[in-house]
């Protein structure tokens, strides 16, 4: 696949996305909105791709959200959103870069994370499996600052921390950053390395998850996501259809040969 605003690659089973528009931080504007949900749709059907690394361009920023300078966004429109017809018709900006929301992905997903990560980049990172970041990412929400209400990154984010940490970083706006080791502390970053190990670290990882049985891996993530989203007994119902949707027999013939051959090598972390 090729982009204006993506760096896209792939291979072992991997694919790199990287958000490519360094020089404003890697904000997004309504191509970037679009190419990033063509690409989600598009690795639905990618059976090479069984595990994505999701980046930045530049050690300066993950994404710093919407792209205030975009025409179509901010052209006489609102930046928080373009209504249709009446106030209930409302199309929000960030919807479709989501890879759960915007792209029914249900591949793991692999954040790396690289200096700043705030506002609309939470759209992604509260709908990412796991997140690697650089001992120099900082996360932030500057919308009340600005005079803007902080509502779908808080809810994003509200999936992966505690309460009343995304609480403290809406409300305090741009006025404080949670750095990574904050973030790590609380649960959502899974790993610090210094930035020279970022990208190292989250290959290492996806690389991992890509060499395990597709099926098995993708029913991992759609059952933990469904446990996150609906209560525990709705989601013990959905997870015996999920054990015998995800239960295919030459997979779980490799993993029988697996067992049998002896130890997995492993590392601690």
């Amino acid at each position: 696949m090729e982009f204006e605003t993506l760096g896209y690659d792939e291979h072992d089973g991997v694919a790199w996305v990287t958000l490519n528009r360094p020089e404003v931080h890697n904000a997004f504007n309504t191509t970037m909105v679009e190419e990033l949900r063509l690409c989600w749709r598009s690795l639905r059907a990618n059976d090479d791709v069984r595990a994505i690394v999701l980046t930045g361009a530049g050690d300066r920023a993950f994404c710093t959200g919407i792209d205030r300078s975009d025409a179509q966004f901010n052209g006489g429109e609102s930046v928080i959103g373009v209504k249709g017809g009446t106030d209930l018709h409302f199309d929000d900006p960030g919807e479709w870069i989501s890879p759960k929301t915007g792209g029914d992905l249900w591949k793991p997903v692999i954040a790396a994370v690289n200096g700043m990560a705030c506002g609309g980049a939470f759209y992604m990172l509260g709908e990412v499996e796991l997140i690697v970041a650089s001992e120099t990412a900082t996360f932030f929400d500057p919308h009340t600052t600005y005079g803007m209400s902080a509502v779908f990154e808080p809810m994003a984010m509200l999936q992966r921390m505690p309460i009343g940490e995304i609480m403290r970083i809406a409300l305090v706006g741009a006025h404080q950053r949670m750095s990574a080791k904050r973030a790590y502390d609380i649960g959502l970053v899974q790993e610090v390395v210094p930035p020279d190990r970022l990208l190292e670290t989250a290959s290492q990882l996806a690389m991992t998850i890509a060499s395990q049985p597709a099926l098995a891996v993708q029913t991992t993530v759609r059952a933990i996501w469904y446990a996150q989203e609906l209560g525990y007994r709705q989601a013990l119902d959905v997870g015996k259809t999920l054990v015998m949707f995800g239960s295919d027999p030459e997979a779980l013939a490799e993993g029988e040969r697996t067992f049998r051959s002896g130890r997995v090598d492993w590392t601690s972390y």
